[in-house]
């Protein structure tokens, strides 16, 4: 019987364990975007000390950069349950 039940449920794991591969590479390239804006914010920081950017032009490409990464954060901490979200806002009355 355990034979027949292994038969039968097997292209149900099959489907199961492609779609775990695909979401766990999705969390991989999530997490390796934000590193990416993160460097990209260090060189303009870079730039901005050297004097290869404007005030005005690092200004710019940092809010779109954070906006970038805030929107990756809001995607992540939106599965986690939002327990953080509470916690920030006493931190921030204090």
């Amino acid at each position: 019987m355990f034979i027949v039940d292994d038969i039968l449920t097997a292209p149900f794991k099959g489907i199961y364990w492609i779609f775990k591969e695909i979401h766990n590479a999705a969390l991989e390239d999530q997490a390796g975007e934000a590193d990416r804006i993160t460097a990209q914010l260090s060189e303009l920081y870079m730039m901005l000390e050297t004097g290869k950017m404007t005030a005005a032009e690092f200004d710019a490409a940092e809010k779109a950069l954070l906006d970038r990464l805030d929107a990756i954060n809001e995607r992540e901490g939106s599965g986690e349950g939002g327990d953080n979200e509470e916690e920030m806002v006493v931190i921030h009355k204090r």
